[in-house]
């Protein structure tokens, strides 16, 4: 097959062999958005034909006073029509498939060498835009959960799936740990299969339905309100944290929260969840002490004890998880859960929280 050409000049073929176009289209453009080659090449065609009656860029073309035989005729009688006639050009609007079939019987007649074959091109007639094939994502999402779909699929719920969305995460955030380039594309795609899992369910909520598109749509109003710097005018943050305080900022006004404490989620794993409350409070420029470990001495090698040394060292990630292991370990060993200890001390760091907020009448920044 010859590559496609934008030349619009080009004469319609060569006498006595004709032009013969294979026009493809994407089903993830809208039916009749094609390009200015298409619709020329379509227009002076001799005859065009398509063999799937269901096409949706027929009823398009026909608007535009194309007729279009619905016909699959076979590579011998297409290089036989294009050479019926000098200069004579037919054009086939591929299907779904890509004409498997005719092409390979082209290939067969122009390999053959006994015949005279047209001028074959392959005219692309839509082009795929970035982000095309998240379509074919949500037509195969709604296979699987419609009636004659998947068992499976179509009897989960957004309660049966969080272990899932939990699973998929924890793997992508080790395959970001180890580099792992290619299964780092597959874990993306795990993690972005729960979030259209999830929208599709919404999507058949009897009373409060929404679907993949208004979670795109509210996701894209999102980004573009707390990126003033980006999208509105200047004057805006431009340093990184100028633009952490206004991404806080913006949030709050959102939310109209009352809290530093409110939007951090309790069932969170332990430790994020306590480096996230210590952040709040911080960047909410509130003075909460940290709760105290108690006065009973943990012996010289406590992590406790070495932390404060470390403190006026520095401590750096090493470090720190080495610590954060010792205490894990020293916890197990009083048989002692050190998620739910901490997670439970992180709850009363988040009350603490609330009770100096409401002495000093704070509001969330």
């Amino acid at each position: 097959m010859v590559a496609a050409s934008n030349d619009d000049t080009r004469e319609a073929g060569t006498p006595g062999t004709g032009r013969l176009v294979l026009l493809t289209t994407t089903h993830r453009i809208a039916p009749g958005l094609l390009s200015w080659p298409a619709w020329k090449v379509l227009h002076e065609a001799d005859r065009v034909v398509c063999s799937d009656p269901e096409h949706p860029q027929l009823p398009y073309l026909r608007e535009a006073g194309i007729a279009v035989e619905t016909a699959a005729p076979t590579a011998r009688e297409l290089v036989d029509d294009t050479a019926s006639g000098e200069g004579r050009t037919v054009v086939v609007v591929s299907a779904a498939d890509g004409e498997p079939a005719l092409t390979d019987g082209l290939a067969r007649i122009a390999g053959s060498g006994r015949d005279t074959v047209p001028e074959l091109e392959l005219l692309p007639g839509s082009y795929d835009l970035p982000g095309a094939r998240l379509l074919d994502l949500v037509h195969v999402m709604d296979r699987l959960r419609s009636p004659g779909g998947c068992p499976w699929d179509a009897q989960q719920t957004h309660a049966s799936l969080v272990k899932y969305l939990l699973e998929e995460a924890y793997e992508l955030v080790e395959t970001i740990e180890e580099d792992d380039r290619e299964a780092l594309r597959e874990e993306l795609g795990d993690v972005l299969l729960q979030v259209l899992f999830h929208s599709r369910i919404a999507e058949e909520h009897p009373d409060d339905p929404f679907s993949i598109d208004d979670v795109a749509g509210g996701i894209v109003d999102k980004l573009i309100h707390r990126h003033p710097h980006v999208f509105g005018s200047s004057g805006a943050p431009t340093t990184p944290a100028e633009i952490e305080q206004s991404w806080d900022r913006l949030k709050a006004q959102e939310k109209q929260r009352e809290s530093v404490t409110e939007g951090v989620p309790l069932g969170q794993p332990a430790l994020a969840l306590a480096a996230k409350l210590v952040q709040r409070v911080r960047r909410g420029g509130l003075d909460v002490p940290l709760p105290s470990p108690g006065t009973e001495p943990l012996g010289a090698e406590a992590p406790v004890a070495e932390v404060t040394a470390a403190e006026a060292e520095g401590l750096d990630e090493e470090r720190a998880g080495d610590l954060l292991m010792v205490l894990a370990a020293r916890a197990a060993e009083h048989g002692i859960d050190p998620e739910s200890a901490l997670r439970a001390a992180a709850r009363r760091y988040r009350d603490a929280v609330l009770a100096a907020e409401r002495g000093a009448g704070t509001a969330a920044g």
